[in-house]
């Protein structure tokens, strides 16, 4: 499982996932979306307008600082396996 979080500089609900990420010990990359034209537009397309956007698959996706959502992917409780690249 790939989780990506579609972050932009000085995003507090960013660095709190980050963190809650970071607790659970789950693994994740990092897209600025003010340095990818691509990853801002597959995150508008997705249909989201702020910061984080996480994409754990295809049809596991979230907008801002979710820990209930952390914990359920953190419980195994990811939708899909299929990795999504932008």
């Amino acid at each position: 499982m790939v989780i990506t979080v579609y972050s932009k500089p000085d995003c507090m609900q960013c660095r709190m996932t980050y963190r809650a990420f970071d607790a659970k010990g789950l693994d994740y990359q990092v897209v600025d979306v003010t340095e990818s034209a691509n990853a801002l537009e597959f995150v508008k397309e997705l249909g989201y307008l702020t910061a984080p956007v996480i994409v754990v698959s295809k049809h596991d996706h979230w907008g801002g600082f979710r820990p209930d959502h952390i914990d359920r992917v953190a419980a195994g409780g990811a939708t899909e396996s299929e990795a999504v690249e932008a």
